[in-house]
């Protein structure tokens, strides 16, 4: 009992820290402080370093927690549309939108390695069926895979700043990327490999 408690514990800490960094990220930006984190967790500052190693682990965590609770369901939702290619370019531009507004989540992510193609695509494994039913349909180019829908995701938020509030650049580059998934007599080229990662800003 005693060590189901002390791992209990742990699990509210982690919980703890990992919801104060989306909130510090969201307020203050990527220059994540593990001091303040530590600080608005109620928590001391070695059991950060315990739970997540560094800060890179905190953001990775906090950014895993964030598609989890915020992106997924939107792929989840989207199954159960009745017009399925609507759908599924309504679910991209929501996660668009709500990653956009996290851009302090966002940057650090990208600097940290954390936002990956791979993560997208994992969060957004439910859009399959949708983009199954898409391509009976005729709404969509039969060769896509989910994975071209991640890295959609990731190309039109590389476009996001904090110059641009209200997401004009993100929507417009979405748009033009979307045109792209349209049906097409002619066939996409293989990915180069199947793990392809974001670059760190310079």
């Amino acid at each position: 009992m005693h060590e189901q408690g002390q791992r209990a514990d742990a699990l509210r800490n982690s919980d703890k820290i990992v919801r104060a960094a989306i909130a510090v990220l969201r307020e203050s930006g990527p220059a994540l402080s593990l001091d303040e984190i530590a600080r608005r967790a109620g928590i001391g500052i070695a059991t950060v370093y315990r739970r997540f190693g560094d800060r890179d682990g905190v953001i990775r965590a906090a950014f895993q927690t964030y598609f989890a609770e915020e992106i997924e369901p939107l792929a989840l939702a989207a199954r159960d549309a009745d017009d399925a290619g609507s759908a599924l370019t309504e679910a991209l531009a929501a996660t668009v939108d709500t990653l956009a507004d996290h851009h302090g989540l966002l940057r650090a992510a990208r600097e940290s390695g954390a936002f990956t193609v791979d993560i997208a695509e994992r969060f957004m494994g439910p859009l399959s069926t949708v983009l199954a039913r898409a391509q009976r349909e005729g709404r969509v180019r039969a060769d896509l895979v989910v994975r071209d829908l991640a890295a959609i995701v990731v190309m039109a938020l590389a476009t996001v700043h904090p110059g641009d509030p209200g997401h004009a650049d993100p929507r417009r580059y979405l748009a033009l990327l979307l045109s792209g998934v349209r049906p097409s007599s002619g066939e996409l080229p293989a990915p180069a490999c199947p793990s392809v990662r974001l670059q760190k800003p310079h």
